[in-house]
């Protein structure tokens, strides 16, 4: 007897952090979600690990952002990328990192109420799957994707069951294919992929040992170990924090392919050689090959399948946007698809996630592939020549050091190829000024946003249409807050100024679609607390911002116009693709 598919609303095939933050957001809206993941479990190794202020803003939204930060190492123990030839041995180089600068600081303060960290993947994919369990969300691991088949009216996909071996059907009205970088519902789907796979290998060794005397007094997240005089090729090893200070992994990138076949007692052999001081106990735990890419996916869906994440978009981890992007992916996707399933939406609206996302997802490939390039450039500025003899590499290096016109002007250059490295470590701009262009955003006919600073290494606030709503702090219900903790991501929110009572009334007369209206300002349920909102909202005090449920703006009046009721109703019609 054929065993009949079992039914949900969506189904999400991958349990990472796109998988499983997709998972929340969607059971957050009420939508019934199964998960799958092939893994017994969330990921067996630290992966990605930086956590951008964005993606904080998107913890704090969904109730995890304290849960975060107790697994989390704080923002200020990633102070400092520390350059130096091995861990006991010459630092030639140092430079804030990760909004620690203190020429940058007030910048990141003033610009969000999240405060990046460190938070390894397999630490936080367990926050992410607990809470989509709690949420109802149906959870299957050891399971793996077959096949799908698509209809008009949903997609049945054939999964197996990895223990028992046997197979069964699910039938959903959509599904997320958030199953990595070599995702196999990419490739059920045929989404085609652009760039280049493969440009170099790498591995990843994980170790313990107590390195604390090394770095507490100059922690950071990442460090850079350059040995010039190592026999064979050049050294060149990324040392990066766990959890400080005792955990860790190395990522060999001078071991090249080689790499994957060494040993257990070779690999601590090349970790003790990154350290240096034989006193200390090294156990190595893990090793992990992995492969440098440039792709970005041409399109991120197929009629009701969805791709996320790093099945569409696969770079190196400079900058620390992998993860970040991913879990942004499925912010901007989740709220559509409870919008048609829940609030009658067009299908329309769904293809507003291929027109907003994946071009960011290309930026963010394209500026972590231009950082991992500038790291030769950085070995270039040394006078270090690859190609050379360990003798010859140590004499080329120590010319850093010496009292000399060549020693000033080789400093010189390792000055000015150091300052480049703020594209890695400084990205502000990148991760926080992504404006979106789509249907889902009404173009008012604004000028593009003209960029005062370098949009890249700095953030510029907008509340032009597509842009994230400006953040500043406000108080709400006896309490100080973030403008962004008035924007509920389950439903739009319409910020006005003192004079904004006119939205209200026109709010009033919207159904089906879940609407606070909120005035900031003398008389109104929010205090501009420090004056702030007046200055940021670029609307006057009768005008308005409509913000998506991913904290995005859809439409904005600077002043009240003639009908606020029809124009509010034809603005969200418009946003929705309601017929």
């Amino acid at each position: 007897m054929t065993m009949q598919p079992i039914e949900t609303e969506v189904l999400v095939i991958g349990a990472g952090l796109t998988g499983a933050s997709a998972a929340v957001m969607l059971a957050r809206h009420g939508v019934r979600t199964m998960m799958i993941s092939r893994g017994r479990w969330v990921a067996d190794s630290p992966r990605a690990h930086i956590i951008n202020q964005r993606t904080m803003e998107v913890m704090r939204s969904i109730g995890l952002e304290a849960a975060c930060e107790a697994a989390a190492t704080p923002g200020e123990l990633m102070a400092n990328h520390v350059m130096m030839t091995a861990v006991n041995g010459l630092e030639f180089g140092r430079m804030w990192t990760w909004g620690n600068d203190p020429a940058r600081a007030g910048e990141y303060l003033a610009a969000s109420p999240g405060k990046g960290c460190d938070l390894p993947q397999d630490r936080f994919e367990p926050i992410l799957v607990d809470e989509a369990a709690k949420r109802g969300v149906v959870s299957r691991f050891g399971t793996e994707f077959v096949s799908l088949s698509q209809d008009a009216d949903g997609v049945t996909t054939t999964l197996r069951d990895l223990v028992t071996g046997a197979t069964f059907a699910v039938r959903s009205r959509y599904v997320i294919g958030a199953d990595g970088g070599q995702s196999p519902v990419a490739d059920a789907i045929g989404l085609p992929l652009s760039g280049e796979s493969g440009i170099a290998p790498a591995l990843n060794v994980r170790f313990n040992a107590d390195l604390s005397r090394y770095f507490a007094e100059r922690p950071g997240s990442i460090f850079w170990i350059l040995q010039p005089g190592r026999e064979g090729v050049l050294g060149n090893a990324m040392l990066r924090m766990v959890r400080p200070w005792h955990e860790w992994v190395i990522g060999f990138v001078h071991l090249g392919a080689a790499a994957a076949d060494l040993s257990r007692e070779q690999l601590t052999a090349q970790v003790r050689e990154i350290i240096q001081d034989d006193t200390i106990d090294v156990e190595v735990t893990g090793a992990y090959p992995w492969r440098i890419n440039h792709v970005v996916a041409e399109r991120y869906s197929a009629g009701r399948v969805f791709g996320a994440g790093d099945a569409v978009h696969r770079h190196p981890p400079m900058n620390g946007l992998g993860g970040n992007t991913c879990i942004q992916d499925a912010f901007n996707l989740a709220w559509k698809l409870a919008a048609v399933l829940r609030w009658g939406a067009g299908p329309e609206l769904l293809e507003t996630y291929d027109a907003e996302r994946r071009p960011i997802g290309r930026a963010v490939v394209d500026r972590a592939i231009a950082s991992w390039r500038q790291n030769p450039d950085v070995i270039r500025s040394l006078g270090v020549d690859p190609a050379a003899e360990p003798k010859e590499r140590t004499a080329q290096f120590e010319e850093l050091l010496a009292d000399s016109p060549a020693g000033e002007a080789r400093r010189a250059a390792f000055a000015a190829a150091k300052r480049s490295k703020d594209f890695s470590y400084h990205a502000h701009g990148m991760e926080m000024n992504q404006v979106y262009a789509s249907s889902a955003v009404l173009d008012e006919g604004a000028a593009p946003i003209v960029y005062e600073r370098d949009q890249v290494l700095h953030y510029q606030p907008s509340s032009r249409p597509g842009a994230r709503v400006p953040h500043c702090w406000v108080g709400h219900a006896g309490r100080t807050v973030s403008t962004l903790d008035l924007c509920e991501p389950e439903r739009f929110t319409l910020l006005t100024r003192a004079r904004g009572g006119v939205w209200r009334e026109a709010a009033a007369e919207i159904d089906g679609v879940p609407l606070t209206v909120l005035r900031i300002g003398h008389g109104g349920e929010v205090a501009d607390l420090y004056g702030t909102w007046a200055e940021i909202a670029e609307i006057g005090e009768t005008g308005c911002l409509l913000v998506r449920p991913d904290q995005h703006v859809a439409w904005r009046r600077v002043e009240a116009p003639g009908d606020p009721a029809t124009e509010l109703r034809a603005a969200l019609r418009a946003c929705l693709s309601l017929r």
